[in-house]
């Protein structure tokens, strides 16, 4: 199959698939708009705002797994139409809920809700899409998917202000209703073959075992807990704070800082996407460059900069985000066919719970910082540079895919 057979009902399926991974985005950088009423209204200490940014990340990677089965066993559609009213249940708690711990408890309804919304597309696009366009589509997708950071960047910070973080999940909530109605209304798909002894829930669950035998899988899990984390981490919890309390800003400025940061990101997948060198061993050369920048970068954020080039730094690592395009891409070449959307799951999987987990180590790390009289965003953001350096360390020091597809 070539590109131009792609039927125009198979963008927009996948258009729609979309807006439900646009929401998901929208969702996952709330807290860095939301940061200081939330501290202000439940005595939050950056510890605990971090496990409520977490919570989301956690229960969405926890379900990949999960999700990848229900994708296997079920199909696309049905899968995410399934989960993802749990987002909007999830939403409407956190509007509503009258403790930090029921704010945390929406927060996790919505990681489980929102699990398969990327899942879907990447599952969507490696089957009717052809094979050495999936990066160039996969990274229009993350593009338009980024389209939710927008709406957390100036809209949710003049919502937060004008009313309150309240009205930002209630927002989210109707959005989130829209979003599976376009999927209910869009998305058509053949239900899946069903072989003479069909595969139960349990035993798929076990053939992702195959997975973690390879040994080239722990690096490739090593460096995706770490990349997209990074840039979530700044975009999704610590930007509000740094510029409000490091550099003055007001909510509404932060807001546009965090407006540009988003719309910088919608631009770096598609761009990667359409880099993409195709070649295997090339392509991995590229993500461990693409890592270690983004290291430097969070390292001069650590020194703390005048607010011009803090500004500056944080619209260009919003930018270089876009290179994970290249790790799915390196993903999928790495394992057969057979193997490649519970790798997909696998690799995602890794990707939030590294969110989860750098966003708890993050919190903590500040907290510390803050009990020793040390500005707690010079050790937040050189924790995130030590983390990438890190990945970047085990992607090249483990074992390497043997070649496969380009």
């Amino acid at each position: 199959m070539t590109e131009p057979n792609v039927s125009r009902t198979t963008w927009l399926m996948l258009l729609a698939l979309c807006t439900a991974f646009m929401l998901s985005q929208a969702y996952r950088t709330v807290a860095a708009m939301m940061a200081t009423q939330l501290q202000a209204d439940f005595a939050l200490s950056p510890q605990q705002l971090g496990v409520f940014a977490g919570a989301f990340h956690f229960a969405f990677g926890a379900m990949q797994l999960f999700m990848g089965i229900g994708i296997d066993l079920h199909g696309v559609r049905k899968t995410v139409l399934t989960a993802f009213p749990l987002a909007i249940v999830g939403s409407v708690v956190s509007a509503l809920a009258p403790t930090y711990w029921l704010l945390v408890l929406g927060q996790v309804l919505v990681g489980v809700g929102c699990a398969p919304a990327f899942l879907v597309c990447t599952v969507f696009i490696a089957r009717r899409f052809p094979s050495q366009r999936f990066a160039a589509v996969s990274g229009l997708a993350l593009g338009i998917g980024g389209l939710g950071l927008l709406l957390t960047g100036t809209p949710l910070a003049w919502l937060v202000h004008v009313r309150s973080w309240r009205a930002g999940f209630a927002a989210l909530a109707l959005g989130s209703a829209l979003a599976w109605l376009a999927i209910f209304c869009l998305v058509r798909e053949a239900a899946p073959a069903q072989s003479a002894n069909p595969e139960s829930a349990w035993q798929a669950l076990r053939r992702f075992g195959s997975l973690f035998a390879q040994p080239h899988t722990l690096g490739i899990v090593a460096l995706g807990a770490v990349s997209y984390a990074s840039f979530i981490t700044l975009r999704g919890l610590w930007l509000g704070p740094l510029l409000i309390e490091r550099h003055g800003f007001s909510l509404v400025q932060s807001g546009h800082v965090a407006l540009a940061v988003s719309l910088v990101a919608l631009f770096g997948s598609p761009l990667f996407g359409r880099l993409d060198p195709r070649n295997a061993a090339q392509r991995r050369r590229w993500i461990v460059t693409l890592t270690l920048v983004m290291a430097i970068l969070f390292f001069v954020l650590a020194l703390a900069p005048a607010a011009p080039l803090s500004v500056a730094v944080s619209i260009a690592v919003g930018f270089l985000s876009g290179y994970i395009v290249l790790q799915y891409a390196d993903v999928r070449a790495a394992y057969p066919e057979s193997l490649t959307g519970r790798a997909m799951a696998v690799f995602t999987m890794a990707m939030f719970l590294g969110i989860a987990l750098m966003q708890w180590i993050t919190g903590a790390v500040a907290s510390i910082a803050t009990a020793n009289q040390v500005e707690p965003f010079t050790a937040v953001m050189l924790t995130v540079a030590a983390l990438l350096a890190t990945g970047a360390v085990a992607f090249v020091g483990l074992p390497a895919p043997h070649a496969r597809r380009p």
